[in-house]
């Protein structure tokens, strides 16, 4: 039904599906999801999130041009880590312009009825201005969404934030992070915690890995992943979102 609305008001609009995976009211895994896939999409595209579990009440929609996209998107922190970034330029809007809604709003569907909407006649015009109020980025709702940092022993504390489709396990440990414990340890060979497991080095591709064991590697998001070639590393090694991953000096 959305993509009905959304071609109804604009036929030529090109409607690209990042994921219908997200659990059901998982705003944390949508926003880090969203932050991982926007960038890639060309100038001026129209993202339109629908992960809302406030759904029917009165919480705003937010109308936003963050760099050179917009984004359509309940206000529920689920545009958190986009809003991490550096964009330029950077414009926020609560919805007041119930014009670009549809005529009759339900309280059980606002992605078809407001969000499709909104986000189809700002693909059709790029308008950020129509859409309703300024707001400042600070008076929206926030995640509280983990950073990787330094203990006072030297190890580096990140820990799991997203398991995907094949199980790996996904940490919030970036290159950059990486980069800088390596530099204050003499570029060892660093040591993968997880729980029980302990991981030596890195691998440059799944394949490296021995058969049935966990390996590290850098993946596709850019951050540190465990997994298993060919299993389910999460459902092998009892893994879930928020377990602490340690990466430390080996020894």
């Amino acid at each position: 039904m959305m993509k009905g609305v959304i071609l109804g008001i604009n036929p030529d609009a090109r409607i690209v599906d990042i994921t219908h995976q997200i659990p059901p009211q998982d705003t944390r895994t949508a926003a880090w999801k969203l932050a991982a896939a926007y960038s890639y999409f060309p100038r001026d595209t129209v993202h339109v999130i629908v992960v809302d579990p406030g759904v029917g009440s009165d919480r705003a929609i937010i109308c936003a041009r963050l760099g050179d996209q917009f984004f359509v998107a309940p206000d529920n922190g689920v545009l958190s880590a986009v809003l991490k970034a550096d964009h330029h330029p950077n414009e926020i809007r609560f919805l007041d312009n119930h014009d670009l809604c549809l005529d009759v709003i339900s309280k059980t569907f606002h992605g078809r009825d407001i969000l499709a909407p909104v986000g189809a006649h700002l693909s059709l015009t790029h308008d950020i201005e129509s859409t309703g109020a300024v707001v400042p980025a600070a008076d929206l709702v926030s995640l509280e969404l983990p950073e990787p940092s330094q203990a006072p022993s030297g190890e580096l504390r990140g820990e799991v934030i997203l398991i995907d489709h094949f199980g790996n396990i996904i940490t919030n440990i970036d290159k950059s992070a990486l980069d800088a414990f390596l530099q204050t340890n003499g570029n060892c060979r660093p040591e993968i915690r997880l729980g029980e497991h302990c991981i030596a080095g890195l691998q440059q591709s799944y394949l490296q890995g021995l058969p049935g064991q966990p390996l590290a590697i850098f993946g596709s998001m850019g951050l540190l992943e465990i997994a298993i070639f060919g299993r389910d590393a999460c459902q092998a090694l009892h893994v879930a979102c928020g377990d602490r991953v340690i990466i430390a000096r080996p020894g």
